[in-house]
């Protein structure tokens, strides 16, 4: 019977063998009928789909996601070029190593150059007759220093050499993710591994020596490579990272952790000591390329020698080549128009709250016209700031720059004035305001009841002085303001990563009289105090980077407390969790900044002047102070000096700014008052 005509008994004629029902003539044709427009659904489906896909894989092919995928070829491209540089670079820089252990002729040039150095100076003061006890025994240290250097047997000699290379695991150095999965140890297509295995050549507490025993010298002479299994994220220098959250972005994380692993610093390298022949570079440099020459007689300040171009930058054809040191392979080359951009960068940030500073002030002070005592003061609360490109590492190494790489042009000299208490005519009131017992420490002149001087510019120290007594609480508030007048002026200029040396170094933090720990320790304390608070108001600044060699005490084993371990002292013991990340390193600040700049960033470079705000001070003198050794290794001369640069003279270039609401002390009322 019909399944589908009960209760009707109507009798069936055939089955389906898909529903198993049995039905009549009737309701078979009804099925089948059903049957048929649910097939033709199936194909209608079929043809959407099909039309859907097709849309779908066009769309694709126009989609972000196809854009993406070809920019990731793209960056792994350029990752792959970029890898064949590095491995040739680190190899190429591993070979030179090599040629400076077994060869000493570099060294013995320097010493040679040294004592000719001597030579012309003691000809000099036998015809001054100005010398005095200090410098006969200067010059008896140096030669003596000199004759130990000289005889000093090889390194190599004492200790076995060994290679290691540190083996990179190919498999783990690249890979793509998804953006939702955490990537701890990968940056997105980026010279991970290889770039901390390959150049980090890591050799017993010396990085920068590669060393190479006789036993794995072939006997014809090449060597041998023996592997050797380093950790892959073991640094070849110390740094310590401060602040680095979750919330600071990749761009900023990658940068810092590359920084921590670039190759290490030839801290024993020509600029360690003296730098005459550095200083012959840059005079010569000058002279070839702008005519430059000093006028007989004539100074600037007291020891700093004046001097004129004959072929001054606006007189010469905008696209000529100059070529740093000269004209010759892998020199830095640059435009007349892009040095003559560069000075037009120049800029003064100062603090309208110091009395006395306006921009009459300003002009006079950066043409070497401050007066002592006061005027010397208020440079603490001045900061300049241009492009300035590196032109060569502190090893002395020439920086090679074409004409078509921009990095050059993210570089920012930032020229500031420090506490100075090395004891000077000029800066007299550095010691009057923060040394509370300075009558106790320096002779006293009769006549102007002031430190006593015996060389018309230091003070005469006491014998049996006592150590100073730091009058802490001016010190820091001080340093404060110091410090947040250049990181505002550095935000401003729209500076992303900044580099800081620790103002506050040897004899201008005291070292001399007893006081230098606690000042170093007060710079560190300032400057996170001031990222902490004024830290989240920044636009620009992404990062700080404090570079900060550490140098060995008398070429002993043992690391002396330095500027390194009190700034990193600070930052730990606080807990420090601003939001600027801080980077305190072990290494050149020039090959940090200009790596930096390489990296895309704008970065600043922190320059420590003096108070008599010419740029590069005393920087013929060929001494060893860090603002006379970036006067020779940057493009500071052209684009910061008032002699070479009109704009530093330009008061439409200066930008007076509000630093503290609070009225400022009468520093003068406050000297007069502790000395009653």
């Amino acid at each position: 019977m019909c399944d589908l005509c009960s209760p009707r008994q109507v009798v069936a004629i055939t089955s389906c063998k898909g529903c198993a029902k049995h039905l009549c003539r009737k309701h078979f044709n009804e099925h089948r009928e059903n049957l048929t427009k649910g097939l033709q659904n199936v194909i209608d489906l079929r043809d959407n789909v099909l039309q859907e896909l097709e849309r779908v894989i066009d769309s694709a092919l126009k989609s972000p996601g196809h854009n993406n995928a070809v920019a990731l070829l793209k960056q792994i491209n350029e990752w792959k070029t970029r890898t064949i540089d590095r491995v040739t670079q680190v190899a190429d820089d591993a070979c030179k190593s090599v040629e400076r252990l077994f060869s000493r002729k570099a060294e013995y040039d320097q010493i040679k150059q040294n004592i000719y150095q001597i030579t012309k100076e003691l000809k000099e003061q036998q015809e001054l007759e100005s010398f005095v006890e200090s410098d006969i025994d200067q010059w008896t240290n140096q030669l003596n220093q000199l004759q130990t250097d000289f005889n000093r047997p090889l390194k190599v000699e004492i200790n076995s050499p060994v290679l290691q290379i540190q083996t990179i695991d190919w498999n783990a150095t690249i890979k793509i993710t998804p953006s939702d999965e955490k990537q701890d140890k990968y940056v997105d297509l980026t010279i991970n591994q290889l770039e901390k295995g390959v150049s980090s050549l890591l050799l017993d507490e010396k990085p920068k020596e590669v060393i190479i025993p006789p036993s794995i010298l072939t006997t014809d002479g090449e060597l041998a490579i023996q592997n050797s299994q380093l950790h892959s994220q073991e640094k070849a220098y110390p740094s310590f990272l401060f602040g680095l959250n979750e919330s600071i972005d990749k761009e900023i994380d990658s940068l810092l952790e590359d920084l921590m692993y670039l190759a290490p610093m030839d801290k024993n390298g020509p600029m360690n000591g003296q730098c005459g022949p550095q200083t012959d570079q840059m005079e010569q440099f000058l002279s070839d390329a702008f005519g430059f020459k000093n006028i007989s007689g004539k100074y600037i300040v007291p020891g700093i020698k004046s001097f004129q171009l004959d072929k001054p930058l606006h007189g010469l054809n905008p696209n000529t080549q100059i070529h740093f040191p000269k004209n010759m392979a892998d020199s830095f080359t640059m435009t007349v128009q892009e040095i003559i951009d560069w000075q037009r960068s120049y800029k003064v940030y100062a603090d309208k709250t110091t009395k006395g500073i306006n921009k009459g002030f300003l002009n006079r002070a950066l043409q070497g016209q401050s007066q002592d005592g006061e005027e010397a003061f208020r440079m603490k609360y001045v900061v300049r700031i241009s492009k300035c490109p590196i032109l060569m590492e502190f090893d002395a190494k020439i920086i090679s720059r074409n004409v078509n790489e921009d990095w050059p042009n993210r570089i920012k000299l930032v020229s500031i004035t420090g506490i100075d208490f090395a004891g000077r005519k000029h800066d007299v009131d550095d010691i009057l305001y923060y040394i509370s017992n300075w009558e106790e420490i320096y002779h006293i002149d009769q006549r102007s009841n002031l430190p006593a001087l015996y060389s018309e510019r230091d003070f005469y120290r006491k014998v049996n002085r006592p150590r100073g007594e730091l009058n802490e609480e001016r010190v820091r508030n001080n340093l404060i303001r110091m410090t947040r007048l250049r990181l505002r002026a550095c935000d401003e200029e729209d500076i992303q990563i900044v580099v800081e040396i620790g103002i506050g170094l040897g004899v201008f933090s005291g070292s001399h009289i007893g006081i230098d720990a606690k000042v170093r320790a007060l710079s560190a304390e300032a400057i996170r105090l001031v990222l902490e608070q004024d830290g989240p108001s920044y636009k620009n600044i992404r990062a700080i980077v404090f570079a900060l060699p550490i140098f060995n005490k008398n070429n002993s084993n043992d690391r002396h407390l330095d500027v390194f371990n009190d700034f990193v002292d600070e930052f730990r013991k606080a807990q420090y969790n601003g939001p600027i990340p801080v980077l305190i390193t072990d290494q050149d600040m020039h090959r940090i900044t200009v790596t930096i700049a390489r990296h895309g960033f704008t970065v600043a470079e922190v320059n420590p002047g003096d108070s008599h705000g010419v740029f590069g001070g005393y920087w013929q003198n060929r001494r060893s102070s860090v603002q006379g050794k970036l006067a020779l290794t940057t493009a500071g001369l052209l684009v910061q000096h008032h002699l070479i640069n009109p704009c530093v003279l330009d008061t439409d270039n200066y930008h007076l700014l509000e630093i503290d609401e609070v009225a400022t002390l009468d520093r003068r009322r406050i000297i007069s008052d502790d000395n009653e």
